[in-house]
C-alpha cells in the first residue's frame, strides 16, 4: 500500500493513475479517506462518497487531503460456453424479427440501461424489497397485462441461446435460456429442481407471463454457479409447478434490469438479478455482459461465449471502441447507438441516425428505404418461399462489403458475412447452395427513431460490450470478422 497525497481534490475528479507513480497498474484501487471512497478500474481513479453500493459519482463541494491506493485481488473475469439455437423456416425468422422490431418501435418493454439507471436510484441496494405479507395467502401477481403485447423477450425470438447453470451444493445442472429481456431467472420447466442444504423456501410465490410462455410456481433462494469461481449466494429463483411455452430447456436465466421482476414475487416488489449479485457480492467490477460468437455452421452448436463484467481479450482483435447509448427514442430505451451504413466506399443507405443492437434478433434489419436502396444495390430479387433476399452466383461475387459507422469506428460486414450460412439453407426451407442475404426490411422508413436492428447476423462476426453502468455498448473485430464461413 502507498499513500498519495492530493490536497484539495474535490469529488467527481478523474485522477490519472500515471502521476501517481503506482508501481504497477491495479485491475481494482479503492480509495479511501474518512467518509469518503473511490474505485478505480484500469488507469484512472474516480472519488466517490459513501454510501453508494452502486458506484454512481456523487456532486459534492467536500474535499480531501489523502487517498490510500490499496492493490485488491483480481476480479474473476470467464467466459461461460452458449449454445446458439435458430428457428426453422425462414419465414418463421422473418416474421419473428419484424414482429419483434414493431414492439420495438412502439417502445414496448424497455430494457435498456436507461432503465438500468432509472430504476437503480430506488433499487439501489439491490435487496429484495418486501412488501408487507398478508395473512390469508399470497398476492395475485400476473400484473393483469397482456403479455402479448407487453413483453419482448426470449420467447419471441428466432434465434435463442442457452446455457449450464447450477443451482444448489451439490449443484444440479440445468439448461436455462439466457434472455436480455426478462430479469427472473427460474427452473423446473423439464429438469425438476432438486433442493439441498443451500435451499431455502421463502414461501413466496412467482409468476411470470412471457410473449409466448409463461411459469408459475415458488420462490426459492440458492447457491447459483454460473461457472469456475462465478458462483452467487442466496439468489432469488422460481422454482415452476407450472410451464407453458418452453420445449427442450429446463427454465430462464434473466439478465436484464431488475426493473423487469417487478411484482413478479408475492411480498416483494423486485428481486436482484444474477447480474446484480454478482456486482454486489463483489464477484465482478461492473455490471457489463460481453459476448463472443464463432459464426454459426449448425442449427444448434456451443458457438459463443459470455462474459460477466468484464471482457476476454482472447476473443477479440485490436482494441474495444465504446459509444453512448443514443438519446433519440425509442432506441434510447434499448440497447441504442447511432450509426451510419453504407453499401461499398460511396454508397450511403442509412444515414446517421438511431437504432438498437439485439442478440434476439436474428436477421439484420434495415429501414424500409434503406433496404430498398440495399437491395438495389446488390441487385437482388425476393425468394418467394423464404421470403429473403436472393442473389446469383455471379451478382454475390460482385457483392461489396458494408461499412457501419459507429462512433470513431468502422465496422466492415463483407460479403461473405452478408449471406446466410450455405450449410444452414435446410433450416430456411430453402433450396441448397442459393445464396440467401440476411439483410431483410425492419417495416417502416427511416426517422421513427429506431432505423436498424443489428441482429445475430452481425454480431456473430465482432465482439461486443454491453455495459449498463456505463452505459455504453463496445465493438471489435475478431478472427472472424472478414472470415469465409459462409
Amino acid at each position: 500500500m502507498r499513500l498519495h497525497e492530493v490536497v484539495g481534490l474535490p469529488f467527481d475528479t478523474v485522477i490519472p493513475l500515471s502521476i501517481c507513480s503506482l508501481p504497477m497498474t491495479p485491475v481494482m484501487v479503492m480509495i479511501a479517506c474518512g467518509e469518503s471512497t473511490g474505485l478505480c478500474c484500469g488507469r484512472e481513479a474516480y472519488i466517490r462518497r459513501q454510501p453508494d453500493p452502486r458506484h454512481h459519482l456523487f456532486h459534492s463541494p467536500y474535499t480531501f487531503n489523502q487517498i490510500h491506493f490499496t492493490f485488491m485481488p483480481h476480479f474473476i473475469i470467464k467466459a461461460l460456453p452458449f449454445k446458439t439455437r435458430i428457428a426453422h423456416g425462414a419465414k418463421n425468422i422473418l416474421v419473428a424479427d419484424q414482429a419483434r422490431a414493431r414492439k420495438f418501435l412502439q417502445g414496448i418493454h424497455p430494457h435498456g440501461p436507461a432503465v438500468f439507471h432509472q430504476k437503480s436510484k430506488a433499487h439501489h441496494h439491490h435487496h429484495h424489497h418486501r412488501k408487507p405479507h398478508h395473512a390469508g395467502g399470497a398476492e395475485d401477481t400476473t400484473g393483469g397485462v397482456d403479455a402479448s403485447t407487453s413483453s419482448i423477450d426470449v420467447t419471441d425470438s428466432a434465434v435463442t441461446y442457452t446455457m449450464s447453470v447450477g443451482v444448489g451444493s451439490p449443484a444440479t445442472d440445468y439448461t436455462l435460456l439466457i434472455d436480455t429481456g426478462s430479469s427472473n431467472t427460474w427452473v423446473g420447466a423439464d429438469k425438476a429442481y432438486t433442493p439441498t442444504s443451500t435451499s431455502t423456501d421463502t414461501r413466496n410465490t412467482v409468476n411470470v407471463s412471457y410473449g409466448s410462455g409463461s411459469f408459475s410456481g415458488t420462490e426459492y433462494t440458492d447457491e447459483v454457479t454460473l461457472g469456475t469461481g462465478l458462483v452467487i449466494q442466496n439468489q432469488s429463483i422460481g422454482v415452476a409447478s407450472t410451464a407453458t411455452g418452453f420445449s427442450g430447456v429446463d427454465g430462464i436465466i434473466g439478465i436484464g434490469p431488475v426493473d423487469l421482476t417487478t411484482s413478479t414475487v408475492s411480498n416483494t416488489t423486485t428481486v436482484p438479478t444474477v447480474t446484480d449479485n454478482l456486482f454486489t457480492q463483489g464477484t465482478i467490477p461492473v455490471e457489463s455482459i460481453a459476448i463472443s460468437y464463432v459464426p454459426s455452421t449448425s442449427a444448434s452448436a456451443v458457438n459463443g461465449e459470455l462474459t460477466f463484467g468484464g471482457t476476454d481479450s482472447t476473443k477479440f482483435t485490436g482494441d474495444i471502441t465504446y459509444v453512448p447509448i443514443t438519446t433519440t427514442s425509442p432506441a434510447s430505451q434499448y440497447w441504442g447507438i447511432d450509426q451510419t451504413v453504407t453499401y461499398g466506399t460511396d454508397n450511403t443507405i442509412l444515414s446517421l441516425t438511431a437504432g438498437i443492437v439485439d442478440t434476439g434478433t436474428t436477421l439484420l434489419m434495415l429501414a424500409t428505404d434503406a433496404f430498398q436502396a440495399y437491395q438495389d444495390a446488390t441487385g437482388a430479387t425476393t425468394d418467394s418461399t423464404t421470403g429473403l433476399l436472393t442473389v446469383t452466383e455471379e451478382q454475390f461475387n460482385n457483392m461489396e462489403s458494408l461499412f457501419f459507422q459507429i462512433g470513431d469506428q468502422t465496422l466492415e460486414l463483407t460479403p461473405n458475412a452478408q449471406i446466410w450460412p450455405r450449410s444452414l439453407n435446410s433450416t430456411l426451407g430453402g433450396k441448397a447452395g442459393q445464396i440467401y442475404l440476411i439483410t431483410a426490411d425492419l417495416g417502416s422508413d427511416s426517422g421513427s427513431g429506431l432505423d436498424f436492428i443489428d441482429g445475430f447476423g452481425f454480431l456473430q462476426r465482432f465482439y461486443a460490450v454491453f455495459d449498463s453502468t456505463n452505459s455504453q455498448i463496445g465493438f471489435a473485430t475478431t478472427e472472424f470478422t472478414d472470415a469465409t464461413t459462409n
